[in-house]
């Protein structure tokens, strides 16, 4: 079964066959591919993947420093380094049905005495996942992580953007891995390959009946501002708690008349999509271990959404019952605000008089009592877009970016 799932790309056809010449002398480092067909990944269909010299494929849509936390398909994650030889290539084949990612004859950096190693990825337009090893020379569990994280397995994420108040116009973004598959190490070897095919989830679902009713192991959830049957977790949390769907969904009815059009962020209906069951040359294995996610509302999701409703207009029925001069301003308030505007027109024209009159005894006073050295800030330019070169630098900042724990 492992040959047969095995792609030989040296029988494939050389025009879609393609080295990546970065890629492949380089170490640490990202780049991007597009996709010739949507590919289904926890429900999200991606027409660009990230594929990066350390053995794994990104699937999120912005470039971090932390490519190897989350959002990850890892046939074998490890500090690989192309450029320390030059057999070492990743290459690449799209036939339009699916999307191979082989890394050829690649070596660890901080060990090169091991051998190389030659696996691949493949993608398929149904959802299905193959991971296949031609040439492992060592056992994956004895691969150090100290210079870099090892991982074999799915992973998938959801980004919600926080305000920071202190601070206009500039957001938080925190990454929440709600779902991983992590594949045992020791039974990666040599002639080895893993198949995983996807499961039904919510999101294929696209009437409120059919999202009630559904048996998929999920709890599925309509919300009907978004027109969208969801548990809660996946990339569009941002959108289900903006729009209060963990308050609405409590009731779990479907008072509004089914409408069966698609929500704009998808284009087809899946039959299959994720999480995923995993089957290997020995067997089909159990499941993943990581707990399923639900959509039962979270302390984050009240917190936010309480902080949804402070900030929302006041409804037009409760406008309408103030009437002008029920609430006059307090004689305290006006003549505090007339105080402030005093003060700041007093420091206005003490400036703009200092400013003409540099001789005058409170600019020379102001001049003789000035810092010596004023203190000066520093500023590191730093990329647009971090490489993967910067993937979780020790003893930095991670791009304002805060990894949390798996939901």
């Amino acid at each position: 079964m492992s040959k047969d799932l095995w792609v030989n790309i040296d029988q494939m056809d050389k025009d879609k066959v393609k080295i990546h010449g970065i890629l492949s002398n380089t170490h640490r480092q990202a780049a991007r591919v597009n996709l010739s067909f949507d590919f289904p990944f926890y429900g999200h269909f991606l027409r660009e993947i990230t594929v990066a010299t350390g053995g794994f494929i990104y699937t999120g849509d912005v470039v971090h420093r932390m490519l190897t936390a989350t959002q990850y398909i890892a046939p074998l994650m490890a500090n690989f380094d192309p450029s320390v030889s030059r057999n070492s290539t990743v290459i690449y084949f799209d036939n339009g049905t699916a999307l191979v990612v082989q890394w050829d004859h690649v070596h660890l950096q901080d060990n090169y005495n091991l051998g190389s190693f030659t696996f691949q990825a493949t993608l398929h337009n149904t959802g299905r996942i193959v991971f296949a090893y031609k040439e492992i020379p060592v056992e994956v569990s004895q691969i150090s992580s100290i210079n870099h994280p090892v991982k074999v397995g799915l992973s998938d994420a959801f980004v919600v953007v926080h305000k920071i108040q202190q601070i206009p116009n500039v957001r938080r973004r925190t990454i929440y891995e709600y779902h991983r598959v992590e594949l045992t190490k020791t039974r990666i070897t040599n002639s080895t390959a893993v198949e995983m095919m996807p499961l039904p989830t919510c999101l294929q679902f696209t009437s409120c009946s059919t999202c009630i009713s559904s048996q998929i192991n999920f709890n599925c959830s309509w919300c009907h501002r978004l027109n969208r049957c969801s548990s809660g977790f996946d990339r569009h949390r941002q959108d289900w708690v903006d729009n209060s769907c963990p308050d609405e969904t409590k009731d779990k009815m479907c008072d509004i008349v089914d409408t069966t059009y698609l929500y704009p962020f998808t284009t087809t209906i899946v039959a299959k999509t994720t999480p995923w069951s995993k089957e290997a040359t020995a067997g089909r294995d159990a499941p993943s271990t990581s707990h399923l996610p639900t959509s039962v509302p979270t302390e984050d999701d009240t917190k936010i959404a309480l902080h949804l409703r402070d900030n929302q207009v006041m409804p037009a029925d409760s406008a309408v019952d103030r009437v002008p001069g029920t609430h006059p301003l307090h004689t305290g308030l006006i003549l505090g605000i007339l105080l402030v505007m005093l003060i700041m027109i007093a420091g206005v024209l003490i400036t703009v008089y200092i400013y003409h009159h540099p001789t005058s005894a409170a600019s020379l006073f102001l001049i003789e009592r000035r810092p010596s050295r004023w203190p000066a800030m520093k500023f590191r330019r730093g990329s647009g877009h971090p490489a993967y070169a910067e993937v979780e630098p020790v003893g930095q900042e991670k791009e304002g970016f805060i990894e949390s724990e798996q939901c």
